[in-house]
């Protein structure tokens, strides 16, 4: 279990670590995209496919876009303008 288990987000992330579904609450929908950021390491550079891996491996819902989009529009990640390379930023 992770650190979010604090927070009472259970009805969030399972015990496994994934997201279940994606929220209605803006405050939660912020919780979800802090969370996932965690799974990204700063100074590291990922492709498309190797972001998308991570988001599909913390979530059960089948939407990595939305959250890929997420993370990007609220400045969790930054990619090139081509969308080849992304990299953490906060």
């Amino acid at each position: 279990m992770g650190w979010w288990v604090d927070l009472d987000m259970s009805n969030l992330v399972n015990e496994f670590d994934e997201i279940t579904r994606w929220p209605k609450k803006q405050s939660d929908k912020q919780f979800i995209i802090e969370f996932l950021s965690t799974k990204f390491e700063f100074g590291a550079k990922y492709s498309e496919k190797d972001v998308n891996v991570i988001i599909n491996r913390f979530h059960l819902f089948n939407d990595m876009a939305l959250l890929r989009r997420e993370l990007i529009s609220r400045k969790y990640l930054s990619r090139t303008d081509d969308g080849s390379e992304y990299w953490k930023i906060k």
